[in-house]
């Protein structure tokens, strides 16, 4: 793993959320109240874009069918059997830097090529 710089702190304002790439993975950014966190940018649900989702407290709500996940643990709000990976963050000069492994997909993720157009 390696951190790599995706977006800098001043386009994720608190209370935001943004969605990035690295390589050909999307990460859905948090920012809950200066905290910034870094979670699989898919939906296990059937592929939603977390980083277009809203901040509730401390939970991510899927912009597509409103499954709730912690941004800490990335454990489902209602079923814990249900986890979204998270990955560590670090701020350095104004710029926001995820530590994803290189070309890896979670177990059982659902990509966007698994979701039907």
């Amino acid at each position: 793993m390696s951190f790599v710089k995706v977006l800098s702190l001043a386009e994720l304002p608190p209370g935001s959320t943004a969605e990035v790439s690295v390589g050909e993975n999307a990460y859905a950014l948090c920012n809950a109240n200066g905290t910034v966190h870094a979670l699989w940018g898919s939906c296990p649900c059937a592929g939603g874009p977390l980083g277009h989702g809203t901040l509730v407290d401390n939970l991510l709500v899927c912009p597509w069918h409103g499954r709730r996940y912690d941004i800490c643990t990335g454990r489902h709000h209602f079923d814990p059997n249900i986890v979204v990976p998270t990955y560590p963050v670090k701020i350095e000069d104004g710029n926001i830097f995820i530590d994803v492994p290189q070309n890896a997909v979670p177990q059982n993720a659902v990509t966007p090529t698994d979701v039907p157009q």
